[in-house]
């Protein structure tokens, strides 16, 4: 026999009014005002280590600038030809391969075309599935079989560049004839290696996810870019170049 408990609204504790308020951030008295009166120093010392740490996430993108254009400019070249691009990740990374299809539908700055591009990981249904009949490590490996075509890109996104089901999901890729790039944290890592070409960040893992974000933006920016190119030629020659 089990028991239901179930918990009655007079029952649930009544926290003291200065708990509930809303915090608010003032500046100490005779402080420069970059602290909030109530704050803790270790939580603000927390929080600056970690923008600090943004930095070598900036510079390591930095170094790789023109590695990101060569990526927007080659994923407009094939979408425009009616390819598609792939993405997957997990966690986090799940979130950001999803940011990016969703600026190749939808859009990024301007108006434009909306062009082929999947997240792996979104389709529940699928997802769930795969994961039940044929284990998680499968999980994309049996999606980039099912929609990915030769000519494609498949993008994947792992601060660690460990996860086995981005692993797996290259190796069927490349045997599919479909290029494979990887978004990484620090290099050497096993999916950076496994991947045609790799951008590799050199940062802690919080903040090379954060780098992930911006090199997206970055590469969307050189995607646009070409798009715009070749859509002014079109109108030049009458046909896409």
């Amino acid at each position: 026999m089990t028991t239901e408990w179930t918990l009655r609204e007079e029952e649930l504790p009544v926290l003291p009014p200065h708990i509930v308020r809303p915090h608010v951030f003032a500046p100490d008295p005779g402080a420069d005002g970059r602290r909030g009166g109530n704050t803790r120093p270790d939580s603000v010392l927390a929080v600056q280590e970690h923008l600090d740490n943004v930095i070598p996430a900036l510079e390591s993108l930095r170094g790789q600038a023109y590695h990101l254009a060569a990526w927007g400019e080659e994923l407009a070249r094939r979408l425009l030809r009616g390819q598609r691009l792939l993405a997957a990740g997990n966690g986090g990374s799940a979130a950001e391969a999803q940011h990016l299809t969703a600026e190749l539908v939808g859009r990024f700055d301007g108006e434009r075309v909306p062009f082929s591009a999947i997240s792996l990981h979104a389709e529940t249904s699928a997802v769930t599935a795969i994961a039940n009949d044929y284990g998680f490590e499968e999980l994309y490996a049996r999606q980039v079989r099912a929609h990915g075509r030769s000519g494609d890109v498949l993008i994947l996104l792992s601060t660690s560049g460990k996860s086995p089901n981005l692993l797996r999901a290259a190796d069927v890729a490349t045997r599919l004839n479909i290029t494979t790039w990887a978004l990484t944290g620090p290099a050497p890592n096993p999916l950076a290696s496994r991947c045609d070409e790799a951008v590799t960040i050199q940062a802690l893992s919080a903040n090379a996810q954060e780098g992930h974000l911006i090199a997206l933006h970055a590469m969307c920016r050189a995607f646009d870019a070409e798009v715009a190119r070749r859509g002014r030629n079109a109108a030049c020659t009458g046909s896409l170049p």
